[in-house]
């Protein structure tokens, strides 16, 4: 099914279907991104390499950055990335932990 672009729509109908597909790709992209989690408890050697804050702030600051040209609002952004990257580390942690990455 095509959507319709956001400037495009004329109908609730039309908004509710572009913003379904978006919450679909946004939830097959979360996939992925907790593929490369899987794949950095398998790689790294040692649990506690797994916390970076060096690399959190820069991940956070990048999404704010994006959001910023996206014309996102950024308190949002930093936000979710902030409970993205969270959640992040504990699921990397589970993993590495139970040896299954």
């Amino acid at each position: 099914m095509t959507t319709t672009p956001p400037e495009d729509c004329q109908t609730m109908t039309q908004v509710r279907a572009g913003v379904d597909a978006v919450d679909a790709q946004i939830v097959a992209l979360l996939g992925t991104r907790f593929g490369y989690m899987r794949a950095a408890a398998r790689i790294k050697t040692e649990r506690s390499a797994v916390r970076d804050e060096d690399r959190k702030t820069s991940v956070i600051a990048a999404a704010k950055d994006a959001a910023r040209v996206a014309g996102v609002p950024e308190p949002f952004v930093a936000a979710m990335w902030e409970m993205l990257v969270e959640t992040s580390i504990a699921y990397e942690m589970a993993v590495f932990a139970a040896g299954t990455a």
